[in-house]
């Protein structure tokens, strides 16, 4: 077989391992609950549909789009800023739109990476955070987070202890896998430090939206002088229900925006245009399709919190995401993450994603998505039950 440098960089993808197993369940006949990848399982608001269908009717859509995004599209989205956060940014030098946050996260990565330049990345994460510096021929050096841990600590004893110094840092609150959470106060200590060492800060923000009792997340662009040292991620895949349509946008330093734009020039043409539209619809529409999302997330998580709690899983209720990180009982944390997914998986007909594909830092846990209905949650808690 054929060897390929980058593809020899990337492990196993652990995440993969599960699914394969839950697809053979399935062709098995197996009923088996899925609560693994973060795969919103809400229809995208008729409102929006409506305006693609719409637009998908005029042919001058149909042509080759521009890869930064449409202008109302750029324009939406700093709108969109304004009205939640107060930030005010330029569409025309200060937004880019990208298909999906994920890709936007990757393309940056090539675009400001050099050989020998390293990133810190909290680990567990998310696993685009860090494998798109490997991808892109960079070091990566991470940084513990949990429950337990004072993350900007632990971030300063991990600069302190690299030289050369690291050229970047990506962050991501409200947290995937985590589901943590910070105030202000930590974007301006980031602030603060990035100033102090030449640093550039990447924060995915997909998860602004999905927040409950009363918790509101904060933007980092809210801290003045962010703009002066990184950008800030978000996706409609989670806030509207539209993970298949690819719609993220990134916000923030001109520098940097520029520096994706011109690989992502090289790179693609940008969104169909009439998805483009429709996305502006969602930003600019009502937006009560949003609080209704939240909310089902909300009733969601109560469900799966409450019942596997009172099977005897101890699991913390997450103040935001679509996530629920529950630490592995521990009679069965010796065995680690994969064998104990594989085992809810044969024993319980439940996937969950194992905590060691998102880092190290993970294997004493699992998360659960939360993509199935109430009553499927409360099957689900059923035959955790049995397990127990």
């Amino acid at each position: 077989m054929r060897e390929f440098h980058r593809i020899n960089r990337l492990p196993p993808y652990t995440l993969g391992i599960v699914n394969e197993l839950k697809h053979q369940a399935r062709c098995r006949g197996e009923d088996i609950i899925d609560f693994g990848l973060g795969n919103p399982d809400q229809i995208t608001p008729k409102h929006i549909v409506d305006k693609l269908c719409e637009a998908a009717t005029k042919t001058g859509n149909h042509r080759y789009s521009l890869s930064r995004g449409i202008y109302k599209l750029r324009l939406a989205i700093t709108d969109w800023y304004k009205r939640r956060f107060d930030v005010d940014l330029d569409p025309e030098t200060e937004a880019i739109a990208t298909i999906g946050s994920k890709e936007g996260i990757a393309h940056l990565a090539l675009a400001i990476t050099a050989p020998g330049d390293s990133v810190l990345v909290p680990t567990p994460t998310y696993p685009i955070h860090t494998y798109a510096f490997i991808l892109a021929n960079g070091d990566v050096i991470h940084v513990p987070m949990g429950k337990d841990v004072d993350f900007f600590e632990a971030l300063l004893d991990t600069f302190k202890r690299n030289w050369p110094r690291p050229k970047a840092i990506i962050i991501n609150f409200p947290h995937n896998p985590t589901t943590h959470v910070v105030e202000i106060d930590f974007f301006e200590k980031i602030v603060e430090f990035a100033k102090e060492h030449d640093l550039i800060v990447i924060h995915d923000f997909a998860y602004a939206d999905l927040v409950f009792d009363g918790y509101k997340a904060p933007s980092f662009l809210q801290v003045p002088g962010a703009k002066d040292v990184g950008v800030e991620f978000f996706t409609l895949s989670k806030s509207y229900s539209m993970p298949g349509w690819r719609v993220g946008f990134a916000v923030g330093n001109r520098d940097i925006i520029y520096a994706l734009s011109r690989i992502k020039s090289y790179q693609d043409y940008g969104m169909f245009q009439p998805i483009q539209i429709a996305a502006t619809v969602a930003l600019n529409g009502p937006q009560g399709c949003v609080d209704e999302t939240r909310e089902m997330y909300c009733s969601r998580r109560n469900v799966l919190c409450e019942g596997l709690n009172r099977v005897g899983w101890s699991v913390e209720s997450p103040k935001a995401t679509m996530f629920v990180w529950a630490e592995i009982p521990d009679k069965y944390k010796k065995i680690g993450s994969l064998e104990f997914s594989k085992l809810l998986l044969e024993k319980s007909k439940v996937a969950v994603s194992p905590g060691i594909g998102f880092g190290e830092g993970g294997d004493h846990f699992v998360r659960f998505s939360l993509v199935e209905n109430e009553h499927r949650i409360r099957q689900a808690v059923r035959g955790i039950r049995e397990l127990f």
